[in-house]
């Protein structure tokens, strides 16, 4: 059984549209890992029913929009269905003398409360196992019993989901991808907000260090395994011209901040041409000196779609968190530098620096250049 979260406050149609997406998502993941299973979508839940329960409770854990997945018992609805079911659920794990509490709720099933359900099932538990204690607010062990009109489910066992909405109900957008800690956290997290991403890889050549393709491979494997069965397309553009232009400005100050304004550009015009609603970056505030508050104000200013920065809160510590979770850091990256980096970078600049710049070494051409040359990748787990 696995529960979803904010999709039960939607309007009628939309929660019929998302449990519809995240009914088919469930489908390419059970597929994709050639496991054998059928879906049944009630009111607040989905029953997942195969063969290897841990298999599914582990490819459950990754599927956005779902809060918390159970390996449950099924049984009738009745007062007697349901507490034998949970006498059995308790005598496999519920040893003497623990604490325990049951958990009871009913829908749609007339003749008895929630109340009267816990305090039945309760006592038969007692009954049956010696030394127990009823502990209601700090339990060691509980038990949980759901009544409903389609039937009943008894479980022990709560496994977190990462919750959000199902991928693919918040239309798409581009986001910069690279071998580095932030930019694939940032995309996980819109992902989990059911952003359905086109990852935009803007390779430096022999301006960056031998280790960028390998890593940036690694992070996409990462969020790949978060949409299980579904195709992630990975863009890449190759910007050793770009680099070269950066290394020909006159300022070698601006250099960072003229390669953020370029990516961005970049991603825009991908944005346009492929109908994505966006761009994803994994800018981070006060992190390095492109993201100060004038850098990003700069560098932003003329970039005709949103920019979405969902680690602009963040300290490094928590996306180094959130990275390991993912499954995308790596404590020894390898040589993942840039060597068009100046010794001092600018951490203040303005509009007029940066569109003098471009124009100095005719980024838009360049730009327009390198992205006819792009090449695709489709990935899926």
């Amino acid at each position: 059984m696995v529960r979803f979260g904010e999709i039960f406050l939607k309007s009628e149609p939309v929660r019929r549209e998302f449990l519809n997406r995240l009914r088919d998502n469930i489908r390419s993941a059970l597929k994709a890992s050639n496991v054998d299973g059928s879906i049944t979508i009630t009111r607040s839940r989905i029953l997942v029913n195969a063969e290897s329960s841990e298999d599914l409770v582990l490819l459950l854990s990754r599927i956005f929009g779902l809060i918390d997945i159970s390996p449950v018992t099924i049984c009738g609805n009745s007062m007697d269905d349901l507490c034998d079911a949970a006498l059995k659920v308790a005598r496999s794990h519920l040893v003497p003398h623990t604490k325990f509490a049951v958990r009871a709720r009913r829908e749609g099933v007339d003749g008895f409360s929630s109340q009267e359900l816990a305090a039945e099932a309760g006592s038969r538990i007692i009954t049956a196992i010696p030394d127990l204690k009823v502990d209601l607010t700090t339990p060691e062990y509980e038990i949980f019993i759901e009544a409903r009109k389609e039937g009943g489910m008894v479980y022990d066992t709560r496994i977190p989901g990462p919750g959000g909405l199902p991928y693919g109900t918040q239309g798409k957008a581009v986001s910069l991808i690279s071998a580095g800690i932030d930019s694939p956290v940032a995309a996980w997290l819109m992902m989990r907000r059911g952003v359905r991403m086109v990852f935009l890889h803007i390779a430096p050549g022999k301006f960056g260090g031998t280790d960028i393709p390998k890593n940036m491979l690694n992070n996409l494997s990462a969020l790949s395994r978060w949409v299980p069965g579904l195709e992630l397309r990975l863009v890449t553009v190759p910007a050793e011209p770009l680099y070269q232009a950066l290394m020909d400005l006159s300022e070698a100050k601006l250099r960072c901040v003229i390669c953020k304004r370029a990516m961005l550009l970049l991603a825009e015009q991908y944005a346009r041409d492929t109908g994505c609603d966006g761009i994803v970056t994994g800018d981070n505030l006060g992190q390095v000196a492109t993201q100060t508050l004038h850098n990003l104000a700069s560098i932003s200013t003329g970039i005709g779609i949103p920019i979405y920065r969902p680690l602009i809160g963040y300290d490094k510590e928590e996306i180094i968190s959130l990275a390991r979770k993912i499954g995308s850091f790596s404590s020894e990256p390898g040589d993942t530098s840039c060597h068009a980096l100046p010794p001092r970078p600018v951490t203040k600049s303005d509009t007029a620096q940066i569109e003098a710049s471009l124009a100095q070494v005719s980024m838009k051409a360049v730009i327009s250049d390198i992205l006819s040359q792009a090449t695709i990748t489709k990935i899926k787990l």
